[in-house]
């Protein structure tokens, strides 16, 4: 029946009987149904506005955080051949320990005392710089010699000029009064003669005339003769001044000379003892480079080079170890359209190789096996892969990462966006749209205020 009625004919009749009835009657089951779909309808219709937190997921691999943490190799610095290994793989070391003892292979480096035989060459060019600086200074000292000397004498010839000058002096005036007695004697001598020729005078008065006029002549001769030597002495005292200035001055231009060049001995050979220290301090330290030590503590990881005997040039990889104290991180490739969604200190969870996980991506607070991490670098280029490498350290406010994790396991990523519906979500992965970019504070637009009407006056 279809139950319009209130008047039901179920206990009045046997509907068994009847097949029609059968067709016709409404079965509990199918009510059971209907609530069953309306309370799953309602249930999607709650679960539609549940949040999800949005995320970018990306492979990685784990590495270290700071660049001297991670895996290396030891190579040498100069060429060599292998005489003695120190280690084994999987040792640990402490910084400084010999890892492998090397021998020279140059034949410039062959002799076994070739820092002793520098070390004397560098003390013997240091003696000659000692003898060459004596020697500059006797020069220098012959030079303050000989300028001294120049001086005495120029000052003593200069005095003997002076002298032969008031000697001139001395003799012009002489000179002059000789004439001036020999004019004087003529002139009486003449008015004796005339006298005598008159017969006033006598030939004893006139000879004696003569006497006096002979004896004036012979001091006016004698005067001349004194006063061109001494113009010939002063002539010779200003070529004696003049060859002494020339002479001394030969002798100290020889001297400075002798000095220069040994002064540019001197230099050269403090050249040759610089020289001699830098090729001696290199041989030092080449002495220092046979020992590969380690640079830090670490674990030997690998042999490179490998046996007794084997040669290896400058540059060349030896051995390969890892660091035992580091801070582990993750790097990340992100494609580009993500990049702008990722910033510095943004949280990410990771899934780690090895370790057993159960991952809800919208909803990290439930998953389990996961571990956080905090962003930390963002390269501003792309890598070869044509993807942005991101830099993740772990988080200090979460769970610590496993202790058994080692740098190079893989890692899976999920970088937390924002918190939206699930609705939301559905909605923009099927019209594939980005995740929301923009934070809360910054999507706000500022509000415009309405502009001001002009009062019309």
């Amino acid at each position: 029946m279809l139950n319009i009625s209130d008047n039901n004919i179920d206990k009045r009749i046997d509907i068994t009987r009847y097949t029609s009835f059968t067709q016709t009657k409404i079965w509990s089951g199918n009510r059971a149904l209907a609530y069953w779909l309306i309370g799953f309808l309602c249930l999607f219709i709650v679960t539609m506005f549940l949040p999800w937190t949005q995320n970018i997921r990306a492979k990685g691999k784990v590495t270290t955080l700071k660049p001297e943490h991670r895996p290396q190799t030891i190579q040498t610095t100069i060429a060599g051949r292998i005489e003695k290994w120190y280690v084994r793989e999987g040792q640990l070391v402490k910084k400084g320990d010999t890892i492998v003892y090397i021998s020279e292979i140059k034949d410039d480096y062959f002799d076994p005392q070739l820092l002793n035989r520098t070390a004397m060459q560098v003390e013997a060019k240091e003696s000659a710089i000692g003898s060459y600086a004596d020697k500059a200074r006797a020069l220098e000292n012959q030079v303050k010699a000989l300028t001294e000397n120049r001086d005495f004498k120029l000052s003593q010839t200069k005095n003997k000029v002076r002298q032969t000058e008031l000697k001139i002096q001395s003799d012009s005036i002489d000179l002059e009064a000789a004439k001036t007695n020999y004019n004087v004697t003529k002139l009486q001598y003449d008015r004796q003669q005339e006298l005598y020729n008159k017969g006033l005078a006598s030939l004893t008065d006139l000879e004696q005339r003569q006497l006096k006029f002979q004896e004036a002549l012979a001091k006016k001769i004698a005067s001349e003769n004194k006063f061109l030597t001494s113009r010939n002495e002063l002539l010779n005292a200003r070529i004696e001044l003049n060859a002494i200035e020339s002479e001394y001055a030969d002798k100290i231009a020889k001297a400075q000379s002798d000095r220069f060049s040994t002064l540019s001995a001197l230099y050269d050979a403090e050249g040759g003892v610089a020289k001699l220290q830098n090729q001696y301090a290199n041989y030092s330290v080449r002495s220092q480079f046979y020992h590969i030590l380690a640079p830090q503590d670490c674990y030997i990881t690998k042999a490179i080079k490998t046996g007794i005997g084997e040669t290896v040039k400058e540059g060349d990889d030896v051995v390969s170890i890892m660091p035992a104290n580091y801070q582990l991180a993750v790097e990340m490739y992100i494609k580009p359209m993500d990049l702008p969604l990722i910033k510095v200190n943004e949280k990410v969870r990771f899934l780690f190789d090895g370790w057993p996980a159960f991952v809800f991506s919208g909803w990290p607070g439930v998953s389990f096996g996961t571990f956080g991490g905090r962003v930390v670098a963002i390269d501003n280029i792309t890598s070869e892969n044509d993807l942005y490498r991101i830099l993740v350290a772990p988080d200090p406010d979460e769970q610590p990462w496993p202790a058994p994790l080692r740098a190079g396991s893989g890692a899976e990523g999920l970088a937390l966006l924002s918190d939206v519906p699930l609705w939301y979500e559905f909605w923009r992965q099927l019209n594939g749209f980005p995740p929301e970019y923009y934070d809360s504070e910054t999507s706000k637009l500022p509000k415009l205020k309405p502009p001001k009407r002009a009062i019309a006056k």
